[in-house]
């Protein structure tokens, strides 16, 4: 099992030299891959090809690109321009977002995710591989109908024959096609345990492909905090739980908090939403229950941190994609170094 390191939001907490400075860090220690996302702040690919230019070998994902911020064709060229910066290491990582920032933000309507997202990883693979971009979808027509366009092809070559696409997902609809139709599967507030949550559909879909899910990488995120004193290490993790769980949606429709109440923890989900919308964080950050901590997340003292690496391997991780959490940028990179160990 493969480390990714999660560089976070830039400017959200975090500096730009914090990034560049935890990123080579990485390359140093080995880790396989940087990744770095976007929401409504900062960018993801602008902080990609920043972090291309100062590395040599360690791949570079995004974590993801939200598919209604761009057009399939957009994200074609940004994606074979990000991998020639690097050299052949760029990962696509693509999801949905969700439907505050998707209709709030970028004014698209949140609508038939299934079919967006299988026709624009169709177009994706189409402009990759240097096809005359011509498609009759249900929500995308290249050329456009009736109008003046032409067929074109992307005039630049990516330096992989074939980028490998990620699909963000977590219910069990989006986790089928993610396994049908992507080289990869990005989770968030993966569990292990709960690894039977998500097989169905994940085999589901890698059977309506004809193909084996040891075809699809699995490639979870979650927070590590390397400590003795466990109950401290918990409550590092705790802010984050507690956004995606409570505030990661209305209260008619939070996929996180789905997942969770899935993994058995539905009345607890329902009092950290509620607390979490009514602005009382800490009060949701406390009703969130230690196993879910433990189960979720790489936190800890050393050995028990050792024990959750071995958990995620044997339900087939290929990488695990680490934030870490600590009270300065130091014993982030410390605690990088730590986990590396631990890995080895």
């Amino acid at each position: 099992m493969k480390l990714g390191v999660h560089l976070g939001y830039w400017g959200l907490g975090i500096t730009g030299e914090q990034q560049l400075e935890m990123a080579r860090e990485a390359e140093k220690l080995g880790f396989d891959s940087a990744w770095t996302a976007e929401a409504y702040g900062s960018d993801a690919a602008t902080v990609l090809a920043w972090i291309a230019g100062a590395t040599e070998k360690i791949k570079l994902g995004s974590a993801i690109f939200q598919m209604p911020a761009r057009t399939p064709a957009m994200t074609a060229m940004t994606a074979a321009t990000l991998d020639n910066i690097s050299e052949g290491r760029f990962i696509l990582g693509l999801g949905m977002s969700g439907p505050q920032v998707v209709e709030g933000w970028h004014g698209q309507p949140f609508r038939k995710q299934l079919q967006t997202t299988r026709e624009y990883v169709e177009i994706m693979h189409k402009a990759l591989g240097r096809e005359r971009l011509e498609y009759d979808g249900e929500l995308y027509k290249l050329p456009l109908p009736g109008g003046r366009g032409k067929a074109l092809k992307l005039i630049i070559e990516p330096v992989q024959d074939r980028i490998p696409i990620y699909i963000a997902a977590n219910g069990p609809k989006n986790v089928a096609l993610t396994a049908e139709i992507a080289d990869g599967w990005l989770p968030t507030i993966f569990a292990p345990e709960k690894f039977d949550v998500f097989k169905p559909s994940l085999e589901e879909g890698a059977e309506r492909a004809g193909r084996s899910l040891d075809d699809l990488a699995i490639v979870p995120s979650t927070q590590v905090c390397i400590g003795e004193d466990i109950d401290m290490c918990r409550n590092f993790m705790r802010p984050f739980l507690a956004l995606y769980i409570g505030g990661m949606g209305s209260r008619e429709k939070n996929f996180y908090k789905e997942l969770v109440t899935r993994y058995g923890f539905g009345d607890e989900a329902e009092r950290i939403q509620e607390l979490y919308l009514d602005h009382k964080q800490a009060e949701a950050m406390a009703e969130i229950p230690a196993e879910l901590i433990d189960m979720t997340t790489l936190c800890g003292p050393p050995e028990k941190i050792k024990e959750r690496l071995e958990a995620y391997d044997e339900v087939g991780t290929d990488t695990i994609i680490v934030t870490p959490v600590a009270a300065t940028p130091e014993e982030r990179l410390k605690m990088m170094g730590e986990l590396a160990d631990l890995a080895a």
